[in-house]
């Protein structure tokens, strides 16, 4: 029975993970299209938009982790 149960705790995490990694993914890809492509920016990537963007990814992540334990 504890087997079990450990098992369904590594399922659980390798979720949380997948879907923190996807929302990180998500986060960065979406701004920085933004930065790239939205109109009356100079659709130049500099290193302030790289910069935003990781961290629009990791706040993504953490949404997403957050998300999941609820």
């Amino acid at each position: 029975m504890i087997d079990h149960e450990q098992g369904q705790d590594e399922v659980v995490v390798a979720r949380r993970r997948r879907n923190g990694i996807a929302g990180f993914i998500a986060g960065f890809v979406v701004s920085i299209g933004f930065f790239g492509f939205f109109p009356g920016l100079p659709h130049v990537i500099d290193w302030g938009a790289i910069l935003v963007s990781l961290a629009v990814g990791g706040a993504a992540r953490w949404a997403a982790r957050k998300w999941m334990r609820v």
